[in-house]
């Protein structure tokens, strides 16, 4: 039986209502506290720079509007300097890599540690494990296109329509990122190599 892909991106939209005020919810008021941030996306004929601070806005919440699996570290949505598209860096926990599993005469008996967890959720080493044991942390480093497609256009200005633009910003780039990353999270949850 085939295990159900994990989300590696998506919203969480009950918490959000749940905690939000005014008939808002907490990332639409946080929208329109900081709409000056959006100032150089109004009238943009590309929505990319509209999106990317939609994108940090609902990351910077906390807990985050946009929510993500447990092995993503980061993840940004920009516009490329190349081009103007939008492009997206995320940066996950793997494994070590095979080259280092294969044998382990390269550790010397020095009792390298990988990602320590906590209640299953990586984390750093404290201070203190450092001075006891080394760590070897591997992370993946994830730099793609993002399609615009589905994009909202970017406001004209700071109206009622911001708010509930960002929102579906956020909700393409949340889809776009977990069709691009979802399977990738769940081989390396497999912790198998994948059917040739």
């Amino acid at each position: 039986m085939e295990m159900p892909e994990p989300r590696a991106f998506w919203l969480d939209e009950q918490f959000d209502r749940e905690h939000g005020s005014d008939g808002r919810g907490r990332y639409e008021a946080e929208v329109l506290r900081r709409i000056d941030e959006f100032a150089d996306a109004w009238g943009d004929i590309a929505p990319v720079a509209f999106a990317a601070t939609a994108w940090r806005l609902a990351g910077e919440l906390s807990p985050g509007f946009v929510r993500w699996h447990r092995r993503i570290i980061s993840a940004t949505c920009s516009r490329s300097p190349w081009d103007g598209s939008m492009v997206c860096a995320v940066t996950l926990v793997s494994r070590w890599p095979a080259e280092l599993t294969w044998t382990k005469q390269w550790q010397r008996d020095r009792g390298w540690r990988d990602w320590p967890q906590v209640f299953g959720q990586y984390t750093t080493p404290s201070e203190q494990d450092r001075t006891r044991s080394p760590h070897l942390r591997a992370m993946l480093q994830v730099d793609a296109p993002v399609p615009l497609g589905d994009l909202p256009p970017a406001p004209d200005g700071p109206d009622d329509s911001v708010a509930a633009a960002a929102r579906r910003a956020v909700t393409v780039l949340a889809r776009e990122l977990n069709d691009l990353l979802a399977p990738m999270v769940g081989q390396l949850e497999a912790g198998v190599p994948a059917d040739s």
